[in-house]
């Protein structure tokens, strides 16, 4: 049963329709969306617009972004805001709990909790040495603050950030930021991920929307394309067209290589019949 909180998308009238994004075909044939599913997929290639109305539906929800700076002052987002400025979200009920996440965004986050970290365990050496003959009390308090955040980086990201693979790294630092009845939105979250890993977050996905939690994605994964009940939207062909899994081209043209590599692969590189 759905428990979603945004159920429905559209245009609002007297909008732009000239320049980036909205002379984009997907954006321009925009109607009423329905995102009443707990969790809506938006399928299609690179520059279909799918992405940039994931992210203005972020910046329109206000959520916030996990990796950067906020989308009300990323440089890269003034389309987007433009966008957002012009969309009419319904909710059914509404809370601030939730997130944004890019996957491109993930890798440099992964980084600054790595740099953070050392930076608090450099200072905390300093001050051990600094403070070598003050009083208990006042070394207590003053490395206090350095170890708590050591502790807190550690409980939630691991003893070792750097040392994970960007898998079990986006995996730890997914289930870390899901709360109960969020809405988290994700842009091609399958990109730090195996097909293997796919699979696992497919189970924290499960156990998010058994939670109540909402998940509107935008993804290139016939695996994540599979969740079940999941509401998709094609848009490949200059509109935005409800479909099944079946129906998808992604879905179709993965079955077909599988089936049969050499019949592609003979176009594009020196194949022979019986070549693996």
């Amino acid at each position: 049963m759905s428990m979603s909180q945004l159920i429905a998308v559209s245009r609002k009238e007297g909008g732009p329709t000239a320049g980036f994004p909205f002379d984009v075909p997907a954006i321009r044939s925009l109607g009423e969306m329905d995102l009443g599913a707990s969790v809506t997929l938006f399928v299609g290639e690179n520059g279909s617009g799918k992405s940039t109305l994931l992210e203005s539906l972020a910046i329109a929800a206000g959520l916030p972004a996990v990796g950067s700076g906020g989308l009300a002052r990323d440089p890269t987002l003034v389309a987007q805001r433009r966008l957002a400025d012009s969309l009419r979200l319904v909710w059914k009920a509404r809370n601030h709990r939730g997130f944004f996440l890019r996957a491109e965004d993930f890798f440099g986050f992964q980084k600054e909790v790595v740099r953070g970290r050392a930076e608090h365990e450099a200072e905390l050496r300093r001050l051990e040495l600094e403070l070598r003959e003050a009083d208990q009390a006042h070394r207590d308090r003053a490395l206090g603050v350095h170890r708590g955040s050591i502790e807190a980086l550690r409980s939630r990201y691991g003893d070792d950030p750097d040392a994970r693979s960007h898998g079990e790294a986006f995996l730890a630092l997914f289930k870390a930021r899901l709360v109960p009845g969020g809405v988290f939105m994700l842009d091609e979250p399958e990109a730090a991920l195996s097909p293997q890993s796919q699979l696992g977050f497919l189970s924290m996905i499960r156990h998010a929307v058994e939670e109540g939690g909402q998940f509107v994605i935008a993804t290139h994964s016939p695996i994540l394309m599979a969740i079940p009940g999941a509401t998709v939207y094609a848009f490949d062909g200059g509109e935005i067209v409800r479909s099944s899994f079946d129906e998808l081209e992604a879905v179709a043209l993965v079955r077909d290589f599988l089936r049969s590599p050499q019949r592609f692969l003979r176009h594009i590189w020196d194949v022979t019949p019986g070549d693996r």
